[in-house]
């Protein structure tokens, strides 16, 4: 049998492959099987850490938080107990927003905080 060559759509694939591994080093940008495998890592890398990201700035704003209601002495209190009252008052702020206020205006939080903090008396 005589030997076929592969025609234009098999370069056209590797040449699309090509251009997403182009910035690579190496045998990671050059060689069209090693390229394949470094396109689905890096598929399944961003993937993965869209996700990360996310629990990621979580955990940043949940620090920032802590941070600030334990080194004032005005509103000395546990964060979960902070963000319990913030629910139980019905204060529709996530952690992001508490977050930037904590940073950017403090006297705000200690504000909210003075408010969903002080003790509720039957008679109130």
């Amino acid at each position: 049998m005589t030997r076929i060559k592969r025609g234009y759509i098999a370069r056209k694939r590797r040449t699309k492959i090509h251009l997403f591994t182009s910035s690579f080093r190496g045998a990671h940008s050059r060689l069209t099987r090693t390229i394949f495998q470094q396109k689905i890592k890096a598929l399944v890398s961003a993937h993965r850490d869209r996700n990360r990201k996310k629990r990621d700035f979580r955990a940043l704003w949940i620090s920032r938080i802590n941070a600030v209601i334990h080194d004032n002495p005005k509103i000395y209190c546990i964060y979960n107990k902070f963000i319990y009252n913030l629910y139980k008052k019905q204060l529709l702020l996530n952690r992001k927003i508490v977050a930037q206020i904590s940073i950017l205006k403090e006297h705000c939080l200690f504000i909210i905080a003075n408010d969903i903090l002080k003790p509720q008396f039957p008679g109130d």
